[in-house]
């Protein structure tokens, strides 16, 4: 059960996309496992995608498509990553690409496809292109909400959240989905994210911005420690809008796209697999950002923090080790300060005279926890958001493939 996460009831609308789902019988049984997203001509593309080296053959597809086009449609399939699959995974993504071109009327590398699933398989590229004629008469852009259930594997709530904002006094709209649950760790979290805006941004304006955003959001996740080969992001501003963002409208579109993506990053942990707790580690006094996200990262990836946090017990010399392992040069532990919510632990390095063992207990017994640990070494920080392991995330992995 996801922690304080349910689904929204409604999705807004984004003039100039219009999305269908479609049920090709992939993977799964009586669901939808196929969606095609279609694009206004003009619209600009960002994307970033993982940076694990084996990566799938849709991510290898998309990004030489990007380089050759605007994209005009994205497809993506549940319940088969098409990745560890060789050539004929490649061939096999370009041909999707090629036969929604020829139904689209555009050409192959304007179709981007995206893929999530198991590894190792060969996508199945017949029932997809099977599930093609279907898709393209129900196009519609009311169709988020499904859109957003349609692109879960082990995901238990559907990831999704519209936001609106002022810009020059007209309103600019952003929807965003998002899938993933296991396999999460920084890089590009296995997660798939789609954000669209009918905002009017210059394509290399939004690709900074995206870049921006990912590293304060999906790039501050883990849930296992684990990198897809097939993380994908994309944000689409179709422009319908006319509103432009440039100048003095970019600070309020930055920060609206940076709560979208904010929301869907912790949706993703939140629901993590078997996950019952969301925890946030917070670092602060570092020397550098990339200092302190190290050590929150350590604290978060640390098994037995984790274990720990999922029995409710404040076992809180496992936080100790994890900061004292994680490879900051010359630490200094006299200076180190830990907090489990309220609770001061640790103070200059000793455990703080006014700490007992029940008020640990009240701390871990919360589903929402915080972790602050200051290093006592400069004024950068960081937070990393994590959730517990649970017996239930190895039964789901275990399982996965049965």
């Amino acid at each position: 059960m996801a922690v304080n996460l349910q689904a929204p009831d409604t999705l807004l609308p984004i003039a100039g996309v219009r999305l269908a789902s479609v049920n090709a019988g992939i993977r799964y049984k009586n669901r939808n496992d196929v969606l095609l997203i279609e694009l206004e001509s003009g619209s600009h593309t960002a994307a970033v995608f993982t940076r694990n080296a084996f990566c799938a053959a849709p991510v290898h597809v998309c990004r030489y498509n990007l380089l050759h086009s605007n994209p005009r449609y994205l497809l993506i399939n549940a319940g088969n990553a098409n990745a560890g699959t060789g050539e004929p995974g490649m061939q096999a993504a370009r041909t999707t690409c090629e036969q929604v071109a020829q139904q689209g009327a555009c050409w192959a590398e304007q179709v981007l496809p995206f893929s999530t699933g198991v590894i190792g398989q060969q996508l199945p590229v017949d029932k997809i292109t099977a599930a093609l004629p279907e898709a393209f008469a129900k196009l519609d852009a009311a169709c988020w909400m499904e859109a957003s259930r349609t692109i879960m594997t082990t995901d238990t709530v559907a990831k999704a959240i519209s936001r609106q904002v002022q810009i020059f006094g007209e309103t600019i709209t952003i929807t965003g989905i998002a899938k993933g649950a296991g396999m999460i760790h920084p890089n590009m979290a296995t997660m798939l994210a789609y954000v669209a805006t009918d905002a009017l941004v210059e394509k290399n304006i939004l690709q900074e911005l995206l870049n921006e955003v990912v590293e304060e959001t999906f790039n501050c996740i883990t849930v296992d420690g684990d990198t897809s080969t097939n993380d994908s992001l994309i944000v689409m501003a179709t422009g319908s809008s006319g509103v432009y963002v440039g100048g003095d409208g970019l600070p309020a579109f930055r920060q609206a796209l940076l709560d979208v993506c904010l929301y869907l990053a912790q949706a993703i942990v939140r629901d993590g697999e078997g996950a019952t707790k969301f925890i946030s580690i917070e670092v602060q006094g570092a020397a550098t950002r990339a200092e302190a996200r190290i050590v929150g990262n350590t604290v978060a990836l640390s098994p037995l923090v984790k274990t720990a946090l999922f029995a409710s017990d404040p076992n809180w010399g496992r936080i100790l080790a994890a900061v004292g392992r994680s490879q900051v040069d010359d630490l200094d532990v006299s200076r180190i300060s830990i907090w489990l919510g309220e609770t001061l632990l640790i103070e200059n390095g000793e455990p703080a005279p006014t700490y007992y063992e029940e008020l640990g207990a009240a701390e871990t017994k919360r589903d929402e926890i915080h972790i602050r640990i200051h290093l006592g070494r400069g004024e950068a920080a960081a937070t990393t958001w994590t959730c517990d392991f649970s017996y239930d995330y190895v039964k789901i992995n275990a399982e996965y493939r049965s």
